[in-house]
């Protein structure tokens, strides 16, 4: 009986990654769960500009944007991800599978950048090199990928995908360790401010917080992304792992995008009030 046991729950675990039910209901579990957390950042940033349309685009409002344009493209293609497989040339399922996961890159790039820019002013040290930075880190990111994607267009070999997946590991790592300096870095200036002060222990926590979900997050996403290129058993590309996706999806992007959503909830204060600062 205990030999069979492995046997069984192998055979069981096939099953259910080659069900089509099983993969309809988890795609579409994913599409409704993404589609909640679009319409939460959505709502908060129609209020955010409820309550300072003056200020124009800042940071604030365009994480939140960014939020849901993510996380609505996301909805969208798990919604049709069957139809999704279908597309050709295969190079476009790629597209539309690892685009999202650029732009949530460059979402939460967006809270490294603010971070480092409040780190670099406390100390009086310039940060006009910081906004050009973000932008260049960003564009060559994107520029690599895409030559990536016309690559693995011309010559679709295992190569060419094995390396895409590793860049994307390579850029879910340096993320990972944006936050860990940056939010490292702004939680101990923090410490070192005197209790009194106002807002301390709130934004202390805010950064604390936020710093431990993002690292997590993008280190997770690296791992399992080299795991994906070394082991085909774990490719995220296919529809016969539905598990498999559900989880990965949902610990590095779902869960840690509601969580940050949550812990940025405050509405900026009403001008006259107080000084506006954005992701506060």
């Amino acid at each position: 009986m205990t030999g069979s046991s492995p046997a069984a729950m192998d055979a069981w675990w096939d099953d259910v990654n080659n069900s089509t039910l099983w993969q309809d209901r988890t795609f579409h579990a994913l599409a409704a769960l993404y589609g909640v957390v679009a319409v939460v950042a959505l709502v908060q940033l129609i209020r955010i500009e409820c309550r300072v349309p003056e200020y124009g685009w800042t940071t604030q409002k365009v994480f939140h944007f960014l939020n849901v344009i993510v996380n609505g493209v996301r909805s969208t293609v798990f919604v049709l991800r069957r139809n999704v497989q279908l597309v050709h040339p295969e190079i476009f399922q790629h597209v539309l599978i690892d685009l999202p996961g650029l732009a949530f890159f460059t979402t939460y790039a967006l809270l490294v950048l603010f971070w480092a820019e409040i780190y670099y002013q406390a100390r009086a040290v310039s940060t006009d090199g910081l906004r050009p930075a973000f932008y260049t880190i960003n564009g060559m990111i994107y520029v690599i990928q895409i030559l990536l994607w016309l690559l693995m267009w011309w010559k679709p070999v295992q190569a060419v995908v094995f390396l895409s997946k590793m860049f994307f590991a390579a850029t879910s790592l340096f993320a990972a360790f944006g936050f860990l300096l940056y939010g490292g870095r702004l939680f101990l200036m923090l410490q070192r401010f005197p209790v009194e002060s106002k807002g301390r222990r709130k934004k202390l926590n805010e950064v604390g917080y936020v710093t431990t979900i993002c690292f997590g997050c993008f280190l997770t996403r690296c791992i399992v992304m080299c795991l994906s290129a070394f082991n085909k058993d774990a490719d995220l590309d296919v529809l016969n792992h539905p598990i498999l996706n559900f989880f990965y999806y949902l610990l590095v992007e779902i869960v840690p995008s509601s969580l940050v959503l949550f812990i940025l909830r405050k509405l900026p204060p009403k001008r006259g009030i107080a000084q506006y600062h954005p992701i506060h």
